[in-house]
């Protein structure tokens, strides 16, 4: 029975490594806003997102503008502005303050009991933007043109996805708090109720350690997913590297876990290799039976 029940133990906490993992950094790194503004702020001088977000508000200014034949030549110098202004602390400032505003705005759409759309409003980023325009003198103040409110304003989230996604996130902001402790205490009520520690001990790490693999391979596989299904007008770099920021501290731990486990593993297994040679070689070698003497007739 102790068997038994040991190796449910350490079944079970091995099982819950991803899980827990995954829930964990749902919670503590996507669910917090600080961190989810301290991950994304250093992308804002990344080339990628830069780049994307020149070519993105290029597109936006100049379907408005009407720029005759000159459009190529309008076109480049707006771009050149726009790229000049990302790299600019206003733009970093605009950045973070456009993070934290729309991670405010969906954890209270996600923790609240609103309907209503989640939507973020550029207008200031394009406040900015236009006064960037006008100093630089590529476009003169009154050709930028006027956006309508209504296109100021970008939806994050639908309001017929809330509903699924409050479940959800209830669900792992629970689990990302009691997960990590329930596979440590079965990992350990296991080891206690094994007969053989120290094969416990080896079991449990060697299942930790594929638990762990399996969620960096789940890493993996979601940022393909993810790539793949965006729509063609969304830069796959910058998505790429949106998707690499905020799963940073996810696979960091999740390949500390794995080391870890495998060089338990491997140490539990020289030590009960040593101690058995040990054992061995204490064992007293019997002495040699004397055959029998025969008698001379």
């Amino acid at each position: 029975m102790r068997k038994v029940l040991s190796a449910l133990l350490i079944v079970l906490a091995c099982v819950l490594v991803p899980l827990g993992g995954l829930s964990a950094w749902a919670k503590y790194e996507i669910g917090d806003t600080g961190r989810y503004v301290d991950t994304m702020a250093p992308l804002a001088a990344g080339p990628d997102v830069q780049r994307a977000i020149a070519d993105t508000v290029t597109d936006g200014i100049m379907s408005e503008v009407e720029a005759g034949p000159l459009e190529g030549d309008v076109r480049a110098y707006v771009r050149r502005a726009v790229r000049s202004f990302t790299g600019t602390e206003a733009f970093r400032a605009t950045w973070n303050s456009a993070n934290r505003a729309v991670h405010d705005a969906v954890l209270r759409a996600l923790r609240g009991d609103s309907e209503g759309a989640v939507t973020l409003d550029l207008a200031p980023v394009l406040a900015r933007l236009s006064t960037q325009l006008a100093d630089n003198r590529v476009l003169s103040a009154d050709r930028i043109p006027a956006i309508p409110v209504e296109h100021t304003e970008v939806t994050v989230l639908r309001a017929q996805q809330l509903s699924s996604l409050r479940k959800g996130f209830h669900v792992l902001e629970i689990a990302g708090r009691w997960l990590p402790l329930a596979t440590v205490a079965l990992a350990v009520g296991g080891i206690l109720l094994a007969v053989r520690r120290r094969r416990a001990v080896t079991a449990t790490a060697l299942g930790m350690a594929l638990g762990a693999a399996l969620l960096a391979l789940a890493t993996v596989v979601g940022r393909a997913l993810t790539l793949t299904g965006l729509p063609e007008h969304v830069s796959r770099a910058a998505a790429g590297a949106v998707y690499d920021a905020l799963t940073e501290t996810l696979r960091t731990a999740t390949w500390c876990v794995l080391a870890l486990g495998l060089t338990v593993a491997l140490a539990t297994w020289l030590t009960d290799h040593r101690a058995r040679r040990r054992a061995a070689s204490a064992v007293p070698v019997p002495a040699p039976v004397p055959e029998p003497t025969r008698a001379r007739a």
